[in-house]
C-alpha cells in the first residue's frame, strides 16, 4: 500500500489535483469554484487529505465550529467526505484516512461522521431527525453533538423548490446548471441559494 499522503494547504492547493474529480479529461468548471472554496475553507481548519497519487482517495473534515452543517457541538471534526475508489478499494486507504481524522481528532478535540463506515469505529447514533437523518459521534469526553433546531425543522418559508448550495463539491456547478435548465423548461419555480 502506498503510504504517500499529501494535505492540501494554500501554498499548495493551485498545484495538487482533487481527487474526486479526476477522472475528467476536459476542463471542470467546479473545479476553480472547489478550490476558491477550499482556500477559505483551509485558514478554519479544514483539512483535506489525498494519497499523493492520481487516484481518488481522500477525506476531508473541518472542526465542527466553522462547518458548514446544522449541528451544533463543541469540539468535535465533521466529516464532508471519505472516498475511496475503483483500484484502490480493499486495501486499507480508507482505514488509514479514518486512523488520521481520529488521531487529529484525539490532539485537537471529538470528532463527527454522517457515514456508516463509522460505525465500525465505535461512532454511534447521537441524535435523529423525524424523517430519518441519524447524527453520529465518537466522544473521548461523554458529551454529544446535536441538531440544530432549524435542521430538525425540515420546513422553509418559500413555497417554491428552493435549493441552497455551496461550491465544496465539484459536481454541483454542473447539477445546478442541469436543475436550471430542466426547471426552465417545465415552469418550475424555483430558487436558488448559495450559502456563504
Amino acid at each position: 500500500m502506498n503510504t504517500d499522503f499529501t494535505n492540501l494547504t494554500t501554498k499548495n492547493l493551485s498545484n495538487e489535483h482533487l481527487c474526486c474529480i479526476i477522472r475528467s479529461k476536459k476542463s471542470h468548471p467546479g473545479i476553480e469554484a472547489k478550490r476558491q472554496w477550499l482556500s477559505d475553507r483551509l485558514n478554519e481548519g479544514h483539512v483535506f487529505r489525498k494519497l499523493n497519487a492520481k487516484a481518488t482517495v481522500f477525506i476531508e473534515y473541518a472542526p465542527l465550529e466553522t462547518a458548514w452543517v446544522p449541528i451544533i457541538g463543541n469540539n468535535y471534526y465533521y466529516l464532508y467526505c471519505l472516498w475511496v475508489l475503483g483500484s484502490s478499494k480493499g486495501k486499507g486507504y480508507g482505514k488509514s484516512l479514518m486512523e488520521y481524522c481520529l488521531s487529529d481528532a484525539r490532539e485537537n478535540g471529538s470528532w463527527l461522521s454522517d457515514q456508516s463506515f463509522a460505525k465500525k469505529f465505535g461512532f454511534e447514533v447521537v441524535d435523529t431527525t423525524d424523517n430519518g437523518y441519524e447524527l453520529l459521534a465518537l466522544s473521548f469526553d461523554g458529551t454529544t453533538p446535536e441538531f440544530a433546531p432549524n435542521a430538525k425543522n425540515l420546513k422553509i418559508e418559500s413555497e417554491e423548490l428552493t435549493i441552497y448550495y455551496d461550491m465544496q463539491c465539484p459536481y454541483i456547478y454542473k447539477y445546478i446548471e442541469i436543475i436550471k435548465q430542466y426547471c426552465e423548461t417545465n415552469d418550475v419555480p424555483v430558487s436558488f441559494i448559495q450559502v456563504d
